[in-house]
């Protein structure tokens, strides 16, 4: 009981420090696409709480979904409007970003283990919900099922809504980066000025 107190705790503090880390590098990152990455930090670090809290639903959805499309969606927006910078990338702008990437994915292979287990840990447990046998109890999908006629049946409007405005936005940032031939903006703007 002690260990199993012990490794939640660690489980928590690391994947909450993970989480605080990552939105302090989304504010303090200069550069978007490492701004991008420490948001994808913040949601791995999400992902693990929810694991940790035996919502493996959530986890699930919250990496496929969030750290997965959502910030795949922000990095093909950051390219489209970086599209005409330039940068060398024989200079490294963070010195120590290689050993701390490396730090960084050995701690988090280690908390999605830790996490693992606990989960494991608690699924063979006597009361679990799942028997001896494997055999899953009735109830034990009443979450996502409530989850799932909360989201499509009741705010099914504002789903759809939110994927309107991601495509709306994908639109207008594509329009905003649309690369002009020389001439065609000088030349709209002198016949405006000739007809006003």
């Amino acid at each position: 009981m002690a260990d199993t107190t012990f490794l939640e705790y660690v489980v928590f503090f690391a994947a909450s420090t993970m989480i605080l880390g990552g939105a302090f590098g989304v504010i303090v990152f200069k550069n978007p696409v490492h701004a991008a990455l420490g948001l994808v930090l913040t949601l791995f670090g999400v992902a693990v709480q929810f694991v940790a809290q035996e919502a493996h639903f959530l986890a699930a959805v919250q990496v496929i979904v969030y750290a997965g499309a959502i910030v795949v969606l922000f990095l093909f927006v950051i390219m489209l409007l970086g599209v005409d910078k330039s940068q060398d990338l024989a200079i490294e702008p963070i010195k120590v970003q290689r050993p701390l990437a490396v730090t960084m994915a050995v701690g988090l292979v280690g908390l999605i283990t830790a996490a693992v287990v606990k989960a494991g840990d608690s699924v063979l447990a006597p009361g679990s919900g799942i028997d001896v046998a494997g055999a899953e109890n009735p109830d034990s999908d009443a979450n996502i099922r409530q989850l799932a006629e909360n989201l499509y049946n009741d705010h099914v409007l504002a789903f759809e809504l939110t994927s309107v405005l991601l495509i709306v936005a994908v639109a207008g940032t594509v329009l905003l980066t649309r690369k002009w031939p020389k001439g065609a903006y000088d030349d709209d703007v002198a016949r405006e000025e000739v007809t006003s």
